[in-house]
């Protein structure tokens, strides 16, 4: 529950629309919500401005649903990460309204217009085709945190000429989040052409050397552009999640 939806439902006792009762009821589980294979943490939006998001990866469809049903009365946007298309079908024949991406593997259910309220625009941008995935992860967590997002993708340094392009854009961003795979050499460009912060986000994208994205994560925790901070390999939704809090008004 965030604070928007405490206020409304303190001042409905206020006013008299509810009982003192009934919204005692509705706070009983304000701070966490049991339900024996989760604690579902309704007090996250109160405490960070953003509801606890459901980690899809390693819990059955029964239980990806089975949270979301104790969020939904309390939040105004429901986000589930690293979700396969099996199960994603099986959650949206319980919740209909909420939108499988499959490319980013996350299901959005927004139970109320989130606003623009975020300084300035987000831009997510990718070195190769191959690593949109991770960059849509990005993209859609930050725009469901409420922002204004925009992407660029496959201008990766092997064809640097593209990225140039772009220049406008890239510009007037106020974070910079940068996905790339292989050498990992991309958002040490971005960051030496911006006076503003860029997110790396390594990918497991690349020939056997890569090691599943620790040569790109090496190359980007080593660069020598200051601007560049790194979170972990194939982390979208983390990228997403601090561009969302740097970007706050």
């Amino acid at each position: 529950m965030d604070k928007n939806l405490l206020l409304k439902l303190l001042a409905s006792v206020a006013e008299g629309r509810i009982s003192a009762e009934a919204c005692a009821d509705k706070l009983q589980h304000m701070a966490y919500e049991d339900i024996t294979y989760a604690h579902v943490d309704h007090h996250r939006s109160l405490r960070k401005g953003f509801p606890e998001v459901i980690f899809g990866e390693g819990k059955t469809a029964d239980q990806i649903a089975g949270i979301m049903e104790k969020m939904v009365p309390q939040e105004n946007i429901v986000l589930v990460t690293r979700t396969d298309r099996q199960k994603a079908d099986a959650v949206l024949e319980q919740f209909p309204q909420a939108v499988y991406h499959a490319d980013a593997r996350m299901i959005v259910l927004e139970l109320n217009p989130v606003p623009v309220q975020g300084r300035g625009l987000i831009l997510v941008i990718s070195a190769g085709t191959s690593d949109i995935p991770v960059a849509r992860e990005a993209y859609l967590t930050a725009r469901a945190m409420g922002n204004n997002v925009d992407t660029i993708f496959d201008v990766g340094v092997s064809g640097i000429h593209r990225l140039f392009n772009h220049k406008a854009i890239i510009d007037e961003a106020a974070v910079l989040i940068v996905a790339a795979g292989m050498e990992g050499a991309l958002p040490s460009v971005v960051a030496g052409m911006v006076d503003r912060p860029v997110i790396a986000v390594p990918t497991s994208i690349g020939y056997g050397v890569n090691l599943g994205g620790l040569t790109a994560l090496f190359a980007m925790l080593n660069s020598c552009s200051s601007n560049v901070a790194v979170v972990n390999i194939d982390n979208g939704f983390g990228a997403g999640y601090m561009a969302a809090m740097i970007n706050r008004p």
